[in-house]
């Protein structure tokens, strides 16, 4: 009986509960608790989804991008300028040259390293700028007006690099699909400004790759070379289609570019 008192007591507190709080209440308790419980959304253009983002970019999960999400600007911008795009790229460096220190080069003058120019050995990042750091679309006109000036600077890692790799007697060559015709003396002019002396050829688009891709154009150039006997041992690039394609060598190694997409 005692039980039973008690069991209708709780009810009738139940009733009274529930005429007090209506039920709108306590659905609005339950959403928040789960709301303050629940993991934190990674909202689409927080610092997580744009670290997300450069990284699907490097590992080339993301392909044919056109632009940089306008929502990681601030990201891109923070990465490139604010100390952790050198730390990465100190650290490529340090481990391409133990790898190369580990070579025995040949007397026969063909030991080989393919190295890309544009933001590999010298940096677009003040054109980029301007580009919001590739938020905007490529613009070929205002790039060739950029480049013509001959005013990239070094990428002092990849200066490093470069002239230790020239010291060790590997046969250095630079590819790039810049146009010959246009680029080729301002392109000459700045590399050697810059302090990149030493290297064995610099080979530039010329007519008879117009139009073509930079996967079928650097293939083709890396096969001659191959076919010339030269060992390529590595090559280096800020883009897959630098690395992608024929003949790409011994090994590859990609340079961190999270502002544009050549394909």
């Amino acid at each position: 009986m005692i039980r039973t008192m008690a069991h209708r007591v709780q009810e009738l507190l139940v009733l009274v509960v529930l005429a007090i709080f209506p039920k709108t209440t306590f659905g609005k308790l339950n959403c928040r608790w789960r709301a303050s419980n629940a993991p934190a959304a990674v909202a689409e253009g927080s610092n997580g989804y744009c670290l997300s983002w450069r990284l699907a970019v490097e590992a080339n999960n993301v392909r044919a991008w056109r632009t940089v999400p306008p929502q990681c600007q601030r990201h891109v911008k923070s990465y490139m300028t604010g100390g952790q795009y050198n730390q990465d790229l100190n650290l490529i460096a340090d481990q391409i040259m133990a790898y190369a220190d580990g070579i025995a080069v040949s007397d026969d003058g063909m030991d080989a390293w393919v190295l890309d120019i544009d933001d590999t050995c010298i940096s677009n990042m003040f054109y980029y700028k301007g580009k919001r750091y590739g938020c905007d679309p490529f613009d070929a006109a205002g790039f060739k007006a950029w480049a013509v000036r001959g005013e990239c600077p070094a990428i002092p890692a990849v200066l490093r690099l470069f002239q230790k790799l020239v010291k060790d007697r590997f046969k250095v060559i630079l590819l790039t699909g810049r146009d010959q015709e246009t680029l080729g003396l301002a392109t000459f002019n700045n590399l050697i400004n810059q302090g990149f002396l030493g290297y064995e050829r610099l080979i530039m688009r010329t007519p008879a790759y117009k139009g073509q891709s930079a996967i079928i154009f650097k293939s083709d150039i890396r096969r001659q070379l191959v076919e010339e006997g030269y060992r390529i041992w590595g090559n280096i690039g800020d883009q897959w289609s630098d690395l992608q394609g024929q003949s790409v060598g011994n090994r590859t190694f990609k340079i961190p570019n999270p502002m544009y997409f050549v394909p």
